[in-house]
């Protein structure tokens, strides 16, 4: 059922691809896909607005990206033939830019509101769907209400989030929801909180949603530093397989639930496992630090004075959290490739899932 499911959304995004010039997109998620609304927020401390953000962006300038260069969506645009999606808080509501696509993505968000806390100022998930509703009733203002439903019924939605709930929530100690939940109960609550946002996002128009799993979290630089022997964190990674698990069940229950929904879920787990565990096969030279050498246990932002590697295209991490511009195009091929290319008149047998 699942591969019917999954043949039927795809083969829509191929006829979306194809007609790539009016495809409009609305990102949702964390610094993973941020593009600088948290340059508009003065008192966050989730910002990369300074160097040497952006070092190997267009320009060598810093534009609220947390990487040295491109994230995924810009990537996957570009190969879509269209702009990279602005930030919300750059645009006006009268702004005609905001019937091209918008990005909402906060670096700091989660799927939870007190998620990303000591950041002082970010925008979870909550407010970015209400942020999005802003952008509908504008865009209902400006072209009816007719052709606004019309045109967020047809829009793609990039929705990756629930790093951050994990990284900067559950698995810090300190803050309230490691002491009050168990992890049975953690992810639990994850998944009832993404079902309501998921469910809000369709009573607003919302149809072809596409949810980025997320990737072995115990790999990055920011959680290895607390293994002492610098592996990958076992536990960690076996808990975002579970999400990611338990998201598949959810979507696939919200389609047979929800009239013309289009939800699939982008699993991408695998590509970055092994773009980590086999870097050299991918053209790369170091996979278990970052760039930028900031990797401690409460991980670790490039900063002006951070002392850079020789060759940034050697390294799969930029700092202790995100990809280097390098892997972004790796992986940002391998998903463009899952969502676009037209699926196989009889399915591969399935894989099995890599050990985390």
């Amino acid at each position: 059922m699942w591969m019917a499911l999954a043949t039927t959304i795809f083969t829509t995004m191929v006829a979306v691809a194809s007609s790539a010039a009016s495809t409009v997109t609305f990102v949702f998620g964390d610094s993973l896909t941020e593009v600088g609304n948290n340059n508009y927020l003065s008192y966050s401390l989730a910002r990369s607005n300074y160097p040497w953000y952006g070092v190997d962006y267009d320009g060598g300038r810093a534009t609220g990206r947390f990487t040295n260069g491109r994230t995924i969506g810009d990537i996957i645009s570009k190969k879509l033939g269209i702009p990279s999606p602005p930030p919300y808080l750059s645009l006006a509501q009268n702004d005609d830019a905001l019937l091209k696509g918008v990005n909402y993505a906060s670096g700091g968000a989660g799927i939870l509101n007190d998620t990303g806390l000591y950041f002082i100022q970010r925008m979870s998930f909550d407010d970015q769907i209400q942020n999005f509703n802003k952008t509908r009733e504008a865009i209902k203002a400006k072209i009816g209400a007719e052709a606004a439903a019309k045109l967020c019924s047809e829009a793609i939605y990039f929705i990756g989030l629930g790093s951050n709930d994990y990284v900067n929530n559950y698995l810090q100690p300190f803050l309230a929801d490691s002491q009050q939940y168990t992890y049975d109960e953690f992810v639990e609550l994850l998944i009832g909180t993404l079902e309501g946002q998921l469910k809000r996002l369709y009573q607003l128009g919302a149809r072809k949603m596409v949810f980025h799993g997320l990737g072995p979290l115990g790999c990055i630089p920011s959680q290895r530093v607390k293994s002492k022997t610098g592996q990958c964190l076992k536990r960690v990674n076996e808990w975002v397989v579970e999400f990611n698990s338990k998201v598949q069940k959810l979507i696939a229950s919200l389609n047979r639930q929800l009239p013309q929904a289009k939800l699939s879920f982008a699993d991408t787990y695998g590509d970055v496992y092994d773009l980590i565990q086999n870097p050299t096969a991918y053209g790369f030279k170091v996979s278990n630090t970052s760039c930028c050498k900031v990797d401690t246990d409460i991980g670790g932002l490039c900063l002006p004075n951070s002392k850079l590697c020789p060759n940034r295209k050697d390294y799969v991490f930029w700092d202790a959290f995100h990809p280097s511009d390098a892997a972004n195009a790796v992986l940002a091929d391998k998903l463009f490739s899952r969502l676009f290319s037209p699926i196989p008149s009889s399915a591969p047998t399935p894989t099995p899932a890599p050990s985390p």
